[in-house]
């Protein structure tokens, strides 16, 4: 629980960007769509659809995802998840329930986890590329409007 640091420690954070929580979708929230990005997510709500993460995704006790495929780099499940998970780390708490099949290169679960479906565990996770968003044209490539206008 409580480990001494050696002098080979760096006292930096040992944790990056990618594993913090920055957007929450909050309880009483019902989402459905494509979730795709960088960054830490936690999921109070419903979602449904798809997710590719690079980052960490939390589904809190309340949370309900529902999914053919989500990707992340960490998954930790508290609430419920229906559909097949593919991370590099997979946590499922003791509230948690997974129903799929999970591919992973670490698994980790406490007493009173649920998981109805396969473990594959691989030595190395490829996530497939995040799609391209695209952005709307800037102000700066539209042309100059001259303020006058022709009428015929």
């Amino acid at each position: 629980m409580f480990r001494k640091r050696s002098d080979t420690t760096p006292l930096t954070s040992q944790t990056t960007p990618a594993e913090r929580v920055t957007s929450v979708l909050g309880t009483g929230i019902v989402w459905k769509g494509k979730l795709s990005g960088s960054g830490g997510l936690r999921i109070e709500g419903a979602f449904e659809g798809d997710i590719n993460l690079r980052g960490l995704l939390v589904v809190g006790e309340t949370g309900r995802v529902t999914c053919e495929t989500l990707q992340a780099n960490t998954v930790i499940v508290a609430g419920a998840v229906r559909g097949n998970i593919t991370a590099e780390k997979v946590e499922i708490r003791s509230t948690g329930r997974v129903w799929g099949d999970v591919i992973t290169a670490a698994f980790s679960t406490e007493e009173g986890a649920f998981l109805r479906g396969q473990i594959t565990m691989e030595e190395k996770i490829e996530l497939g590329q995040l799609p391209v968003v695209e952005t709307a044209p800037s102000t700066e490539d539209k042309p100059a409007d001259s303020g006058s206008t022709e009428v015929d």
